[in-house]
């Protein structure tokens, strides 16, 4: 679950930093991904509208969350959801806030002292259990105890690794320990090609990829500085390589899934389709999705493939998956199905001119309700600049990175929720005195947009 009221964020009283607690120093290796699965949560219909049918579940945390759950994308209780429960153990190099282990360093090492602990637990109960005479009986630490199977080897640790230093760290970690490991949602591991070949390392590469600004034809035109040409030039040269990470695992022969964990999921059809654009093969980007992640994950005999005997999960789409005019049409999942209409969007056209100025009336389509606000634009000339209502609380607040690319108009905004603040980011069409497109808040998900002009500049 999200942690409520930006918690994690704040400072946590407490009056020895060096030894706060596991609760506060983000150290729960023993909680459950099962006992926190929400069958509303939007995510699990999002993903399901996309065409996946089952996902592998974490905890949200800092360093030791807890241990994850294979789930089914479709019921209306959290237990008949499980496809398999206590599946790995996840792990961060993330800091818990001002107190200990803050800092990456502090995280490897409290890990590894965890891990001695733990084995030094285990080899205590076993001697205990074989004669308990005279010796101290042992105290059951729960957090010690939940690295029993992963120091058997029953258990994978999935240690989230984004960035090439991270992922030589955790690799490290695991050359010192010997735990088995897996690299999850993986971003930057074209430098690690090699060393994962050689030992064997399962991998999840991240289907969270750079977002490409697209430039204007005033832009292209624009004469920079040879310095300014030469960074751009780098800049685009490091994307690239995050578009072909996939395509060079599979050159070099690496098998591989995919992570959604920080993806955005109105992103991933058209990342997956990216990835496939700078070399990736469609049958492997394909496995990717379905038989390689049930091989690693350990569920190939019920899920993965269509066969007879296995699991009902079904995606059947009107147009090749990774065409980028197909729709998801139909989901089965466990037999049950859920059918998706198609709904002819409004294209943008960079070479049509619309006048975007004047008072929009507009309403977000959450499932739970539709918010409805006000948008108001001004042009000075080429300028454009604006302001948006809150739908909670009626006030207007700035529009930032205000934008129009032939009729397609994009922007940003923030709202406050208590004290949290979330970042919107609108991506619409113009029609005349209609308007169409999309809203992304963050981890919260994508919902339709629709308005209309209800008053021009002059009516103001």
């Amino acid at each position: 679950p999200r942690p409520e009221n930006n918690q994690q964020n704040r400072r946590p009283e407490v009056k020895n930093p060096g030894e706060p607690g596991n609760k506060l120093a983000g150290i729960q290796p023993e909680l459950e991904a099962k006992d926190a699965i929400n069958p509303s949560d939007k995510s699990i219909a999002e993903l399901r509208k996309l065409g996946f049918t089952a996902a592998h579940v974490m905890p949200r945390g800092r360093m030791l969350p807890g241990q994850g759950t294979l789930i089914l994308l479709a019921g209306d209780h959290p237990d008949k959801m499980i496809l398999r429960n206590q599946t790995a153990m996840y792990a961060q190099l993330a800091g818990a806030p001002r107190v200990y282990p803050a800092t990456v360093i502090a995280v490897m090492s409290k890990y590894r002292e965890l891990y001695k602990q733990a084995e030094q637990a285990k080899a205590h109960e076993k001697a205990y259990a074989k004669n308990p005479q005279g010796m101290k009986r042992p105290n059951y630490d729960r957090a010690l105890t939940a690295f029993y199977p992963v120091i058997d080897g029953k258990m994978p640790v999935f240690f989230q690794a984004e960035d090439v230093k991270s992922a030589y760290r955790v690799l490290a970690l695991k050359k010192e320990l010997g735990f088995p490991l897996v690299i999850a949602d993986l971003k930057q591991g074209w430098h690690l090609i090699d060393e994962l070949k050689a030992h064997k390392i399962p991998v999840f590469l991240s289907l969270d990829l750079p977002s490409v600004k697209e430039k204007k034809k005033e832009d292209k035109k624009e004469e920079v500085s040879e310095e300014v040409a030469q960074l751009q030039k780098r800049q685009e040269e490091a994307q690239k390589e995050y578009f072909m990470q996939a395509a060079s695992f599979e050159k070099a022969g690496i098998e591989f899934g995919l992570s959604t964990l920080s993806a955005k999921s109105k992103d991933i059809r058209s990342n997956l389709r990216k990835m496939i654009e700078h070399g990736l093969s469609e049958n492997t980007a394909l496995a990717a999705l379905t038989t390689v992640p049930a091989k690693q994950l350990g569920i190939s005999s019920i899920v993965g493939t269509v066969e007879k005997g296995k699991i009902a999960n079904l995606v059947v789409t009107d147009k090749p998956y990774f065409d980028e005019e197909s729709n998801v049409r139909y989901v089965f999942v466990d037999g049950q199905l859920f059918e998706y209409e198609v709904k002819e969007k409004k294209k943008g056209d960079p070479s049509k001119k619309v006048d975007v100025a004047g008072t929009w009336s507009y309403v977000v389509k959450a499932p739970d309700q539709e918010r409805e606000g006000t948008l108001k634009i001004k042009a000075d000339g080429d300028e454009l600049s604006g302001t948006i209502s809150n739908p909670n609380s009626g006030q207007d607040g700035p529009v930032d990175d205000l934008e129009l690319n032939g009729n397609e108009l994009s922007f940003t905004t923030s709202f406050n929720m208590g004290p949290q603040t979330l970042k919107l980011e609108f991506n619409l069409v113009i029609d005349g005195d209609s308007m169409e497109g999309s809203v992304s808040v963050g981890e919260f998900g994508t919902f339709d947009v629709e308005g209309e002009r209800s008053s021009t500049p002059n009516q103001f």
